[in-house]
């Protein structure tokens, strides 16, 4: 009887192993996928930013700029693959709790079901461009047809404020937990010595900072569509970057936070590399 008991708990065990083995390298192949595009983003950014840039600083011109590398199919379907690999583990997260404290609280969970939803959009998206269907088109284009959809639904345009606003919160609490460094907290940080913890740290306040301004920014312009009940007014990534170039700063200040988002790419490799999944 005992021996049947030890066997089922080995096989447990091995199984959970398993499952987790699973999960840490989905994990980490999604976080090196979503590094790859906030990468292309920010170069594509600093571009535009110094006046040669003749793409879309979003996932559709990401994805062309990738398609025309050597190998550049592979390499989509690669990416398309790691993406893929970052909603199972969002899904596995939503399913059977998050790493850490309360990790198996509806808190943690929820949003992980959300992102799970979100990066398997996006995964979708880019296996089509990979197959030849498009798949990827303008984010600004997408952006205000989205919100003239939803303004003209009888609650539409508090929806869409409600929204943006929303997104507003969240670029707030980006920068400010980028500026916390809370990301700490989810680091193998006795693996790493003082360089990778000073890596780190340069990409994920720097990083985290400049995705949460811009995060904040295209937030902003959807409240301001509702409020002028103008669909047109809301903007994508590529004209949410460029508006920083029409400030008083000009140029540089979007050069500044494009650099922050090839940052955030780098902070994400860093993260596949010593994130406790």
């Amino acid at each position: 009887m005992n021996a049947r008991v030890l066997a089922r708990t080995g096989r447990g065990h091995a199984r959970r192993a398993a499952n987790g083995s699973v999960a840490e390298g989905a994990a980490r192949a999604g976080l090196t996928a979503r590094g790859v595009i906030y990468l292309l983003v920010g170069i594509l950014a600093l571009r535009i930013a110094f006046g040669s840039g003749d793409r879309q600083a979003d996932r559709g011109g990401a994805l062309a700029e990738l398609s025309d590398r050597p190998f550049g199919a592979v390499l989509l379907w690669a990416l398309g693959a790691g993406l893929a690999g970052m909603a199972l583990w969002r899904l596995s997260e939503a399913l059977f709790g998050v790493t850490g404290k309360d990790g198996r609280t509806a808190r943690k969970r929820l949003p992980a079901a959300a992102r799970c939803v979100f990066y398997a959009f996006v995964a979708y998206s880019v296996l089509a461009f990979a197959a030849g269907a498009g798949g990827s088109g303008s984010s600004d284009r997408q952006s205000r047809d989205v919100t003239a959809r939803v303004m003209e639904m009888p609650v539409g345009r508090w929806l869409v404020g409600a929204a943006g606003a929303a997104i507003v919160v969240a670029g707030v609490v980006i920068g400010v937990q980028a500026l916390r460094r809370t990301y700490r907290k989810k680091l193998k940080l006795a693996g790493m010595d003082h360089r990778a913890r000073l890596l780190v740290d340069v990409t994920g306040v720097g990083g985290g900072t400049a995705r949460g301004i811009v995060f904040a920014a295209a937030g902003a312009f959807a409240v301001r569509a509702a409020v002028d009940y103008a669909p047109d007014r809301a903007k994508g990534l590529d004209d949410t970057l460029r508006s920083f170039a029409d400030t008083s700063l000009g140029p540089w200040l979007l050069a500044c936070v494009a650099a922050g988002l090839v940052l955030f790419g780098v902070f994400s490799f860093a993260l596949a590399r010593w994130r406790r999944v």
